[in-house]
């Protein structure tokens, strides 16, 4: 009986021991998460194309009719284009944190680049799009740049390898995705059309290869254009190095559209076309300066072309002003996985798909801290209406380069030549900004005239600055801490 009674017991506590062992707490963006729903079996799959430095410039369904990108142009044709889409952030890793965690850089320690010694990398405790679309029941997968990390924080089921630059290639590594009998999400990252190594020529007026090469690649037709047929930006100066980068820059670009296009026509062949959602957008504004790294329209407001098969009307264009901080929040929506609304910092844009106005989206915010870790330069945007404020944090310091924007002949042509002006502005008003700036977008797009010192305009300054701290408020931004020494967030200093 002794015996007897000894076995249950023991059997009692090693059953009480495995299940203090299988109830320990796993952290929640780790891949082996437990699910947090089931997906239903109408839940689409899921495209999200990323191209790298694309602005909204070079794109005949945007009004490009230089440029040849007939894919993308029947993308917008057959779905919903914005034409008030923003990224939060004109910096690659910065801004790709922001689309793959629905929240502002400032909040998850992403503030710039993950690669070589800048080092940036994202909080282990932030979930991703990918973990929680794998946990639902996703099969996800990823092909071309990465540029986050950790990478347990950004974790996807399936890494595909092609030659980011060549996206024809790279959409026929696709076709073990597109034949997935689960639902999947595709993140799809072009290297194009970001310019090119070197950065620096040996000729200072040589234009950038912007990934081009004289022999081309395999199975993509080589589309080049003539200098003298470009479009120049009005941001930029119309000089003949400006003129031969942004020829290479379209020629990157038509192979972009190849590869979309080619996955386009093997996700029909594999009958998925009308249950699966695809998304066009791009990381920031062209790799030129005045673009890229900068918070001015030319950096952050980009294509945005959405289609949603399950939304009948196509070929539309949307005022809705969306951010990247939304696409989180919006593809979960499509996929039609329950989530906490309160754990991001954007929402989903879903309901304005298919719609021309969009009252309720009518404000944006952006924050950028980083590019290059040498390139310190906090900047805050809150864009409401037609008007923008823009807070240049550390505005006594002199605006700094990215070095292949530095490096670049439409810079360099500029520079070498001590030239007054950089476009329409003056060179040192580039380089030397004042503390804000206030804009009137429907009256001066190219935001010249700055009426951040206009008595007329006190109360529109005040009303934006007010937004801008409830928006660090929220988003437990750091440098709200530069609004006078306003230590609310800082905490207490003790680790406890």
């Amino acid at each position: 009986m002794r015996t007897v009674l000894k076995n249950i017991l023991v059997i009692v506590f090693s059953t009480l021991v495995i299940l203090s062992c299988n109830t320990k707490k796993q952290p929640n963006n780790v891949a082996s998460a437990k699910k947090t729903t089931v997906v239903k079996t109408s839940s689409p799959n899921i495209i999200l194309f990323v191209a790298d430095d694309h602005g909204i410039d070079a794109l005949g369904a945007y009004g490009n009719k230089v440029i040849q990108t007939p894919n993308l142009d029947k993308l917008a044709a057959e779905g919903t284009k914005y034409t008030n889409a923003y990224c939060t952030s004109a910096s690659c890793a910065a801004s790709r944190s922001v689309i793959l965690t629905g929240k502002f850089g400032h909040a998850t320690g992403s503030y710039g680049h993950v690669h070589d010694y800048h080092h940036f990398s994202t909080y282990d405790s932030i979930t991703s799009l990918p973990i929680l679309l794998s946990n639902a029941g996703y099969e996800t997968a990823r092909i071309g740049k990465y540029h986050v990390a950790p990478e347990k924080v950004y974790h996807f089921n399936t890494v595909l390898e092609a030659n980011p630059r060549n996206t024809v290639e790279m959409a026929n590594k696709c076709a073990s995705v597109l034949k997935s009998d689960k639902p999947f999400f595709l993140y799809f990252c072009t290297d194009d059309p970001h310019r090119g190594q070197p950065f620096t020529p040996e000729e200072w007026d040589t234009p950038n290869s912007f990934g081009n090469k004289k022999e081309g690649y395999k199975n993509v037709e080589t589309v080049t254009y003539n200098p003298d047929n470009v479009l120049v930006p009005s941001f930029l100066p119309d000089t003949k190095q400006t003129r031969e980068e942004i020829a290479q820059y379209y020629q990157s670009i038509s192979r972009i559209d190849q590869g979309f296009g080619k996955l386009m026509a093997m996700l029909k062949a594999e009958g998925k076309d009308k249950n699966t959602v695809v998304i066009y957008i791009s990381d920031n504004g062209m790799a030129f300066p005045g673009a890229k790294t900068s918070v001015h329209e030319p950096g952050i407001k980009l294509p945005c072309i959405v289609k949603d098969p399950s939304v009948a009307e196509t070929g539309i264009t949307s005022k809705a002003m969306i951010s990247w901080v939304d696409l989180t929040p919006t593809i979960l929506d499509m996929a039609k996985v329950n989530y906490n609304k309160n754990k991001f910092h954007g929402s989903s844009f879903k309901p304005t798909i298919g719609k021309k106005e969009a009252k309720d989206f009518n404000e944006i915010y952006a924050s950028h801290t980083f590019h290059e870790i040498t390139m310190y330069y906090p900047m805050r945007v809150v864009r409401s209406n037609n008007y923008k404020l823009i807070w240049n944090i550390a505005y006594r310091l002199e605006y700094p380069f990215a070095s292949d924007l530095w490096a670049s002949s439409t810079w360099q042509s500029v520079y070498r030549a001590d030239q007054e002006y950089f476009g329409p502005k003056k060179v040192q008003d580039f380089l030397f900004r004042p503390e804000f700036e206030l804009y009137n977008l429907d009256e001066d797009p190219n935001e010249l005239n700055n009426l951040a010192d206009k008595e007329a305009y006190k109360n529109t300054l005040e009303s934006l600055k007010i937004k801008l701290k409830n928006f660090q408020t929220k988003t437990a931004d750091p440098w709200k801490i530069m609004w006078s020494h306003d230590a609310s967030l800082q905490g207490t200093g003790v680790n406890l």
